[in-house]
């Protein structure tokens, strides 16, 4: 299936310049996106153990997804992948890689940072447009409040699109929290992810109980934040990943460990993060690279973020921030952790 799949991926380079309005053409990109999108497509990218190498890929991966939506623009398949390829590599190649950076080069942070908000905003739009297809209406009615009557009727194969669209829209908030209009829809879009837990708890082996350590640990208590729940999610994501993810305890060290600033607990888990087996769950191989990665960064330079530590990485305190980046730089609504799903 993947050596099928990217085979197909390289063959479009050349086919879809070609494909026009006919009819044919028509077929041949509904047959290029059903295979694209089917059962075993995401592992291409997810299974593999080379960051880098995936990293370099992905740009024209998403390019040849865009390609073949604007032919298909109703393929819900299409929009789910290509949306969430967009928060995906938003998080894991854009924005994590940015918030590593020394905070010395902090306008090419404030960049880079600038330039995952964007990608987030752009696969949310795309994902949005899929749950507008599907239920017509439905991004006009979680503006004016009436969104429920539209949860209600949302099913368990929804469940993707809903995560998605709440973590490319939490995340692209992350960055920008003075952002009025992402910050007013923050009650629609916990609406929608608790509308998806309600729907499939299980959903990619604990990927929202991951997602909801962040997002109960890092939101205000007026707006839906509660460390006690943030706990229970994350026993609940080592449970249901088997002891598989290590996303889950960066997600627990990062939101919760360095608010509370509590060392022995943040270096508990990234070393837990560190022990997981890589090759334990070969379809989200990638993830797991990512978030130990993370979890080694973090344990290198936690003097940076703990008070008790001494500090002697050359981080200069006064250093000249732009307001953003008084904001968690380090929530990163990874699912899985970050972002993984099907990721």
């Amino acid at each position: 299936m993947k050596a099928r799949n990217a085979a197909l991926l390289f063959c479009l380079c050349g086919i879809l310049p070609l494909l026009s309005g006919c009819s044919i053409n028509k077929m041949a990109s509904k047959a290029a996106a059903d295979a694209l999108t089917g059962s075993g497509a995401s592992t291409v990218f997810t299974g593999d153990s080379d960051p880098r190498l995936v990293g370099d890929a992905l740009p024209f991966a998403i390019k040849i997804y865009e390609a073949l939506l604007d032919m298909q623009p109703d393929h819900q398949g299409l929009i789910l992948t290509t949306g969430s390829l967009f928060v995906m590599y938003a998080n894991a190649f854009v924005q994590g890689p940015a918030e590593m950076l020394p905070r010395t080069e902090y306008r090419e942070r404030r960049e880079e940072r600038e330039r995952a908000r964007l990608l987030y905003l752009r696969g949310v739009k795309i994902l949005r447009s899929g749950l507008d297809k599907k239920y017509p209406g439905f991004n006009e009615a979680g503006r004016e409040g009436k969104l429920g009557a539209y949860l209600a009727r949302t099913k368990k194969e929804d469940v993707p699109l809903l995560y998605w669209t709440v973590a490319g829209s939490l995340s692209a908030y992350s960055l920008a929290p003075f952002d009025l209009e992402l910050g007013m829809r923050i009650p629609e879009l916990t609406a929608m992810i608790h509308r998806a837990y309600e729907l499939d708890p299980d959903f990619n082996g604990g990927a929202i109980d991951d997602f909801y350590i962040i997002f109960y640990a890092s939101l205000p208590p007026f707006l839906g934040g509660d460390k006690a729940k943030a706990d229970d999610h994350f026993k609940l994501a080592l449970e249901k990943s088997g002891g598989m993810s290590a996303g889950p305890y960066v997600s627990y060290a990062q939101a919760v460990s360095i608010p509370a600033q509590d060392y022995e607990t943040f270096r508990n888990c990234l070393e837990a993060a560190l022990a997981v087996d890589p090759g334990a769950n070969p379809a989200n191989r990638l993830v797991t690279v990512i978030s130990q990665r993370k979890a080694q960064y973090l344990l290198d330079n936690a003097a940076n973020y703990f008070l008790n530590l001494n500090n002697d990485d050359g981080w200069d305190d006064d250093d000249d921030w732009d307001d953003d980046d008084d904001w968690d730089d380090d929530d990163d609504w990874d699912d899985d952790n970050d972002w993984d799903d099907d990721d």
